[in-house]
């Protein structure tokens, strides 16, 4: 045996051979075709640095850029009935839960949780569309009513990012009655004095679309984001007629008067305090934290006692 040839050597190799580039390093944006480190995305919030091309975030991943700190509370969400039309296409349905569960890492399409956004504390539901579409089936429904119950139970504004393809079709009519008991957790919100703040996203359509969506005291939308009831294509075989460039998009919706804001999502945070302190009567968002006058007044006594004590033994010294 030749301890050199068969150990050493291939110790050696494995120790400097090229270890293989991992396939997620990098991100092609799906508008000027940029590829975009991963790191450098992330930190700009998945939108392009290139050409300001907003691409999918999920509902975590926005809230830990959204509450100070990345610190907030997930708000627990009654469960409901599983698979209760046994419905099934090519899969069943539960199989097609669990595909969703283990490729997003979440337990449903939405996320609630309350926290402090800019020192200012809200209650914050956001959709996933990576799970199944972002589409509203009972969960979603139960989470925007447990959202609008903790809101009001701690006098907190309600801040909904959605992002949905419509219903749930696997759910059949329970998935379209959530559009009424959303509108009824919406109107809690109103009885209770407390904005509601939606932010739209890429893209909302459908059901979505025709209830909770457009129920805010303000509207204000990503650039270039999808909003609709039923897609272009969909309109344009019906009418057969060609849409207007931009047509459902956010920008071509604020110009007719359907949206309040179209906002960078870099800059959403400092819009949604402005906005909430306007709207609940707060004094403006400190960008800066100053110390307190006892803490300054201590400073300057703690500053001054060894000048006093070094003048008391000046005298002594001289004696």
């Amino acid at each position: 045996m030749n301890w050199i040839t068969n150990y050493v050597r291939p110790r050696i190799n494995s120790i400097f051979s090229r270890r293989e580039t991992p396939d997620n390093l990098w991100t092609k944006c799906g508008d000027c075709g940029t590829m975009l480190f991963h790191r450098e995305m992330a930190g700009n919030l998945n939108v392009c640095t290139q050409c300001g091309h907003h691409m999918h975030i999920t509902p975590r991943a926005r809230f830990e850029a959204l509450f100070d700190g990345g610190a907030f509370v997930e708000v627990a969400v009654p469960e409901p009935v599983t698979d209760p039309l046994q419905f099934r296409d090519s899969k069943k349905y539960p199989e097609r839960m669990k595909t969703a569960q283990k490729n997003t890492g979440e337990k449903e399409a939405m996320l609630v949780a309350e926290g402090e956004m800019g020192r200012t504390p809200i209650v914050a539901a956001a959709q996933d569309f990576s799970f199944m579409g972002g589409s509203m089936g009972m969960y979603v429904g139960n989470a925007i009513i447990a959202a609008a119950q903790r809101a009001v139970e701690l006098k907190r504004p309600l801040v909904l990012f959605s992002a949905a393809g419509g219903a749930r079709m696997q759910e059949g009519i329970l998935s379209l009655m959530q559009m009424p008991r959303t509108t009824v957790a919406v109107q809690m919100l109103k009885e209770a004095g407390l904005p509601y703040i939606v932010v739209l996203t890429h893209p909302t359509t459908g059901g979505v679309t025709a209830s909770y969506a457009m129920l805010g005291d303000v509207h204000i939308a990503e650039p270039n984001a999808l909003i609709c009831f039923a897609g272009p294509r969909v309109i344009e075989q019906t009418i057969r007629e060609t849409l207007p460039e931009g047509f459902q998009r956010a920008e071509y919706l604020l110009d007719h008067g359907m949206l309040d804001r179209v906002i960078d999502r870099t800059k959403m945070k400092d819009e949604l305090v402005t906005i909430i302190r306007l709207l609940m009567g707060m004094t403006p968002a400190v960008k800066g934290d100053l110390p307190s006058p006892e803490m300054v007044e201590d400073g300057a006594d703690r500053a001054e006692a060894p000048k006093a004590d070094a003048e008391k033994k000046e005298p002594e010294a001289k004696a």
